[in-house]
């Protein structure tokens, strides 16, 4: 069964800036199991970055599908879904663009 380990809900990211670590508190730290991230931006322009275990997922990654934030269909905005052997989660958000972004997304971590 997966647990939500991060969420967010239009998480707004400024101009030309990068979000703190969205994976925080004891959910960064997983053992051996599935994880899932969805992201919906706002508009074209937002990039992830995920590691695991200092292992990078995706690597500032440009998301490609987006449109207005409040609802969102998870299985249609999967940009990671990947067995881990675990380790210490970070994920990023950021913004290339000249305007405030918003976002939302899901983190879900199915153990193993």
């Amino acid at each position: 069964m997966a647990i939500v380990i991060a969420t967010g809900i239009t998480l707004s990211i400024g101009a030309y800036t990068k979000s703190a670590n969205l994976v925080t508190g004891r959910n960064q730290f997983l053992g051996k199991g599935r994880i899932q991230v969805a992201v919906f931006p706002s508009a074209v322009g937002m990039n992830l970055s995920m590691s695991i275990g200092g292992v990078p997922l995706c690597d500032d990654q440009p998301i490609s599908w987006f449109g207005t934030t409040g609802a969102m269909n998870v299985k249609d905005h999967i940009v990671i879904d990947q067995v881990i052997a675990g380790g210490t989660a970070e994920m990023y958000l950021r913004n290339t663009t000249v305007g405030a972004l918003t976002n939302d997304y899901i983190v879900y971590f199915t153990p193993m």
